[in-house]
This record gives structure tokens, sequence and C-alpha cells, in this order.
């Protein structure tokens, strides 16, 4: 058992156990998803004709944070405007199944409730259509206020998502400021509004922290050390205790007072064409940990094992308690391809882990193996085998080889325990891979010397290490298959 699965399970233990009410205040969308098969393009215009069909109603914005919190097993309080119209009656009506309190939604009269419509041709969205709610008066936002005064009663944590859609730090900033929770998360495209309510936690994105410090933090893995770099602004800028900057792929970067170095967690790669809403599934995943007691950097990993499930999925998506752990607990996927292997080696560079990296046929897997890979493994923390796929091995063993297929030998590698990463090569050499993810020790078995491998001056060329280990050649898998086809009469199949 990962020391993640342990966290999880004793975070969803104690939401279990304690309950806790979370008010969510903030800008309520309705996400309509029309799904259909793109099947030709138009003669009217250069776009898709798309065959509906289905059609799909769910609470979006502050209202997915707000399902996705009593997904997780809080009791929740929606507060928010939403107008008198159809749109809106769908909304209050999906956040009374999925269990939220909508007592406290006040209905505007003659007002447009806000609604994101996509429609979804094939493995895509073809367009998205937004209908926006106009600006409120300020009777409606006294209502509001109202509201927020009476759904923070009892509450164990406070948050706000600010889609700039309605919910003004000067409507409700002062309400809970006078009855404030053990517990303020905010969550809005703009923090600086919310300076003055000194949250426990922001969750900017990479955007919003960029407009919010007016500099570009870059592209890929090295956002997070700009993060890190322009952490006293972020501070400056929010007012918050903790900030915690969503990066997608790259994960997260949690910033804390007195901790230069941050404290990163990792995502899950996966594809995200028509995922929505992982933003808000992290911020209500963050603030109901944080109401049973986490710490920041407990909540951020909590947070972002329920945004990873999320992400997998299609549409406007919530994640649940058994979603959750069903995704901790099972195997981790050790058989990767080249981007995700990248990725990974990335993240270990980043956590200071050495990376081992070998590579071969490993086409009847034997003791002389696993004995050279528990070697290597002793050389770093993270070990990664690439394996020749089947017609490389063809190449460089015949005609008559290999014996297993990639899949099978990929199968029977990542069951070993010494084992990290597995990936599939289609080269001779591994040495385009290696000039890629740049390990610090490439490792041979003992038959081989660096002098003969066309790999060291690559590896040596930016600074990695080639370290021969000891060779058991009565091991080789030549002579394993020979004394099965003695044994046979040739038929090894």
């Amino acid at each position: 058992m990962t020391a993640d699965v342990r966290l999880v399970r004793d975070v969803v233990a104690r939401i279990d156990d304690r309950e806790p009410l979370v008010v969510v205040i903030g800008d309520p969308i309705l996400d309509r998803w029309t799904i259909g098969e793109a099947e030709r393009v138009s003669r009217e215009a250069p776009a898709p004709v798309v065959r509906v069909t289905e059609t799909i109603a769910v609470p979006g914005g502050a209202a997915n944070t707000a399902v996705n919190a009593r997904a997780l097993g809080a009791r929740v309080r929606m507060v928010g405007l939403i107008g008198d119209d159809e749109a809106g009656t769908v909304l209050r009506d999906r956040l009374a199944a999925a269990g939220v309190e909508t007592d406290f939604l006040v209905a505007v009269p003659g007002a447009t409730t806000t609604t994101k419509s996509r429609i979804v041709g094939g493995d895509r969205v073809v367009v998205r259509v937004d209908d926006l709610a106009g600006v409120p008066t300020a009777g409606h936002t006294d209502q509001l206020a109202a509201a927020v005064a009476r759904a923070l009663r009892g509450a164990d944590a406070a948050v706000v998502c600010d889609y700039g859609l309605g919910v003004t730090p000067e409507s409700v900033l002062p309400v809970i400021d006078r009855d404030r929770p053990d517990v303020v998360v905010v969550d809005a495209h703009d923090l600086r509004g919310w300076h003055d309510l000194r949250p426990d936690l922001v969750t900017p994105n990479a955007g919003e922290a960029t407009a919010l410090l007016g500099t570009d933090l870059g592209l890929g893995a090295e956002r997070a050390d700009a993060v890190l770099a322009h952490r006293e602004a972020v501070f400056a800028a929010t007012g918050a205790r903790a900030a915690v900057v969503t990066l997608d792929r790259n994960g997260t970067v949690l910033l804390e007072p007195g901790d230069e170095r941050g404290f990163r967690t990792r995502a899950t790669p996966a594809s995200e064409q028509q995922a929505s809403g992982a933003g808000d599934t992290f911020c209500a995943a963050a603030s109901v940990a944080l109401a049973v007691g986490s710490s920041a950097r407990e909540a951020v990993q909590f947070a972002q094992a329920a945004a990873d499930v999320v992400v997998r999925e299609a549409g406007t998506s919530t994640c649940d308690t058994a979603s959750l752990l069903r995704s901790v607990e099972a195997p981790a996927e050790t058989v990767v391809d080249h981007d995700d292997l990248a990725a990974a080696v990335d993240a270990a560079h980043r956590d200071g882990r050495r990376v081992v990296f070998t590579n071969g046929c490993f086409d009847v897997v034997h003791r002389g193996h696993t004995s050279y890979l528990r070697q290597a493994k002793e050389l770093g923390d993270l070990l990664v085998v690439a394996l020749n796929d089947d017609d490389s091995v063809r190449r460089l063993k015949g005609p008559e080889r290999p014996i297993n297929t990639a899949e099978d030998r990929a199968g029977v590698l990542a069951a070993l325990a010494c084992v990290d990463l597995v990936t599939v090569f289609a080269t001779d050499t591994p040495i385009p891979l290696l000039e890629r993810v740049r390990p610090d020790v490439y490792v041979k078995g003992g038959d081989y010397s660096p002098e003969m491998l066309r790999e060291t001056p690559v590896v040596r060329a930016y600074g990695g290490e080639v370290v021969m280990v000891d060779y058991v050649p009565e091991h080789s898998t030549s002579a394993v298959v020979r004394r099965i086809r003695e044994t046979s009469g040739g038929d090894t199949a």
C-alpha cells in the first residue's frame, strides 16, 4: 500500500466520520452537452454536421464544485444567483438530485441562468455557446448576502467560486468575515478582490496565476519553477495563507509561508479533449479535506487524486469516494508510452530522484535477467526498462524470434518488484529514447564494456553515467531457448 492510498483512505474515513458542512458561494452554471457523430461537412459552411444522439445537462461552475463536495461525503449548501428561467429550474433540480441544499439559491425574476452549451462531434468539442447572466442589481446582491449569512450558520468551511458572473467581494466578503468558518477557500478568476478575506487557501490555475502576477509563466514543466520564483508576489496579491497553482498535466505547486521549495503534486496524464471542470473537482476535494483537519499538503494530494479521476471522464464529471478509492487502490500503470515516460522521468528528476535506464529484448525472462535488474535498481530510485519491439527483435535475433510478443514481455517485466516503468521502442538502439529522457545511469550487462556500446558517448555527452553490472552467462535467453528446442525436438510453441 502506498502512502497516497493511506492518505486518501484516512481523509475519506474522517469525512465519513465528521460529515463536514461546506458552504459553496459562487456563480452556478448549467453545463449542457449535446453529443453525436460528425459524419460530414455542411454545404452551407465549412462546419461539421453532427447527428445528435444524446443531450445532457449537469451542474457546472460553482454548482460543479458543490456536487463534487457532496459526492465526496460533505454536507453542502449552495449559495448563488440564478434566473427564474427553464435553465435555472433544471440547475436547481440537478443540484437537489445530487444531495446539495438549494434553499440558499436566489432566483432573480426575468434573469438568465448562465448556461454553457457544448456540441460534441465524435471525439471532440465542435463548438461552445455561452449564454451569460446579466449584472445583478443592488437589491439582488443584498438578497445574496442575506442568503450567505443564513447558509454559514454552523459551517465548517466556506468555498468562494467567483467566475465574474454575479458573486462579488463587495457583496459577500463582509458577511463571510463576520461569521467566518474554520476554513475559507477562494477559487476566483481574479483573486485580488478577495485579498482582504485572507483565505486559508486559494487555487488559481496557470492562466489565472499569469494574470495575477502580470508575467508569463512559460510552458510545460518550467511553469512550476516560475511559480516558485514568484511565491512572495502570489502571497502579496492574494492575501492567502497558502496557495496552490494548478498546472493541468504538470500537476500543482503548493506555496506555504516559510517553504521556499514548495510542494509538488503530479497529475496522471489523460486525454482531456472532452473533460471539463477538473479544477472545480480539485477545489472541492481540497476544501472538504481541509474541513476535516487535513494539512494543506494532505489536502492538495487528496485533491490531485480526485482531479485525476475526472480528467479521464468525458464531459463535466464528479468524483465520488468509491471512484476515488478505486482509482488510488488500482495497480500502478507500469507499461507506459514515451510521452508518459518522459513526464515520469522529469517528475523524478524534479523530486531529486536518480533514474536508472536499461534496455534489451527480454524474450524469455530468467534468473539472469532478474539478478541483472535487481542490481540495476540498486543504482538509483527509479528503474526504467526499455523493451525492443517485435520487429527490432527479429532484426537483431533472427526471424524465429521473439518467442513472446512485446505485450507479453512487457507484462512480465512490469510484474517484477524491482522494475518501476516499462516502455517499448522500435529502433535497433535506444539512443533516441536516451536523448529524450536523459536518465542519470545507463546500465548494461557485464558481457559488454562501455567502449563497445554506441549509447556510451550519447549518455556521457549529457552528463550521464554508464555502468556495467554482473552477467550470468549460463542463464542467457539463447541458452534457454536452445535447451527448450533440444528437449522438445524443435517445437517451441
